[in-house]
């Protein structure tokens, strides 16, 4: 069963840093879209960013807009969320999924990884 690995989740007081990062060694992820996921306690889980295979366009939830940024190394075959000044509200298990499609605005990804968790607190 393909696996993707992530990693970089970690405790962080209101208004840091962290950059998770989303990697596997059975996909070639230049050629998969990528995208970045979260479900906090309690809550629904909601798609945070994602970039498309076809042409790197990305996308943001409102709530992260501005302050996290969706990338893609190719040559490390990693996918990476930057995010800044973050909010308590942040809060929750990050998951990275890709699917085999062009473009990532899509309903259902194939591949998912166990996610990491990030806590924004004083």
């Amino acid at each position: 069963q393909v696996q993707l690995v992530e990693s970089g989740g970690g405790l962080v007081q209101p208004g840091g840093s962290l950059r998770l990062s989303c990697t596997t060694s059975e996909l070639t992820l230049r050629y998969y879209s990528v995208g970045w996921f979260r479900q906090a306690p309690g809550k629904e889980r909601e798609a945070v960013s994602c970039i498309s295979s076809i042409d790197g366009t990305t996308h943001y939830a409102d709530s992260v807009k501005g302050r996290f940024t969706i990338s893609k190394n190719i040559p490390k075959n990693t996918v990476y969320l930057q995010m800044n000044s973050l909010k308590p509200e942040d809060t929750a298990v990050y998951y990275c999924a890709a699917v085999y499609l062009p473009h990532c605005l899509v309903n259902q990804y194939d591949y998912w990884g166990q996610g990491t968790q990030v806590t924004v607190s004083s």
